[in-house]
């Protein structure tokens, strides 16, 4: 969801009032901040970025960068004057670069600091923001979102990924080391099948499941993983997240940024619980609420804010760690453990002994 972060304020001090100049510049930053967006997701959308990682130090002119991406030069010409505002690109003597930290935050999926997912996120989920003050004003939500929202959340999602493999798996070396070949791991609301694809590349002999309720994640999960060439290894379920199903067959059973969306989430970790064998593990990663009043101003802050907005569009929200443990206790299941990992979002983590 969000990159690495310092618990340290954006705001100088919180008990005292900013000065007028200030506060300018601080919503002056944040309007900034709204436009970079849509520079970064054009240049993400089009190629742009990776034209230019490509090109390397040499860099490429706008014309140049256009006959790349197959984009009208003079329009080619007036981003890259844009993303130089922004520092996203650096432009010297006609020749456009991007900065090698700003690559591997937008471009490198595989890393916990990669960020391009949530830009672009940010950029199409709040194609729909204008039904906020009606969402705001009658409590009436959005049911149903535009497939570019779907496969925007796909994108978003790419970053948890690594987070998992990077910070989860890293915490908890016996995990890995249970998923031998013929392990089994059911994802639990899968989406559009992108974890499960990635745990198939990195554990190969590992049988995955993924369970999904709604219709077109089925079908687009399928599609992914029949595209990604795992048929033969990944089964794509359309099932009641109350029925998991798989009783006593799970070495893991897997949550991503899911438990909070669920109508029940009570019930479907009763459920979920139940598909763990012995020796195995349920584990849910997720982005929970600060509670900390100064945590809420940092750039971690902001970020859950502003993904905060989109939960309100469609009727679901994000919560705090200890709303999230209390599922757990409500649902019967044994105290798990939670860990705070590096990139601010949290694991909780149960194992059946």
């Amino acid at each position: 969801m969000t990159a690495r972060h310092e618990s340290k304020g954006i705001v100088a001090c919180h008990n005292a009032p900013m000065r007028l100049d200030d506060r300018f510049d601080d919503l002056v930053a944040s309007l900034g901040g709204f436009y970079r967006t849509w520079y970064v997701f054009t240049g993400l959308e089009l190629g742009f970025f990776d034209a230019l990682r490509e090109a390397g130090t040499v860099g490429l002119t706008a014309g140049e960068l256009a006959a790349k991406a197959g984009t009208e030069p003079g329009m080619t010409s007036r981003w890259a004057w844009g993303a130089h505002a922004f520092a996203l690109v650096e432009s010297v003597d006609g020749r456009i670069r991007v900065p090698g930290d700003v690559a591997t935050i937008l471009l490198d999926a595989d890393r916990a600091e990669f960020l391009g997912g949530q830009f672009q996120f940010a950029a199409v989920g709040s194609l729909d923001f204008d039904l906020l003050p009606e969402v705001f004003r009658t409590g009436k939500t959005v049911l149903s979102r535009p497939d570019r929202y779907r496969v925007a959340i796909e994108r978003l999602t790419v970053q948890d990924i690594a987070v998992f493999f990077q910070e989860v798996l890293g915490a908890f070396p016996q995990l890995v080391a249970d998923l031998r070949p013929g392990a089994k791991a059911i994802d639990v609301h899968s989406g559009g099948g992108r974890w499960l694809i990635a745990m198939a590349r990195r554990f190969p002999g590992l049988v995955l499941t993924g369970v999904e309720f709604e219709p077109d994640s089925v079908d687009r999960a399928r599609a992914n993983v029949a595209a990604a060439g795992h048929a033969d290894r990944i089964t794509i379920e359309q099932g009641s997240m109350l029925s998991v199903g798989h009783v006593a067959e799970a070495d893991l059973v897997y949550f991503q940024y899911a438990l909070h969306q669920l109508p029940d989430p009570i019930g479907t970790l009763r459920s979920a619980w139940a598909a763990v064998r012995p020796g195995g593990w349920l584990v849910a990663l997720d982005w929970y609420l600060p509670t900390d009043p100064d945590e809420l101003r940092t750039p971690h802050g902001e970020l859950i804010a502003g993904v905060q907005l989109d939960e309100a569009v469609q009727g679901t929200r994000l919560v705090t760690a200890s709303e999230a443990l209390g599922w757990f206790a409500m649902a019967g299941l044994p105290n798990p453990e939670l860990v705070d990992l590096p990139s601010g979002a949290a694991a909780i983590v149960l194992h059946l002994d």
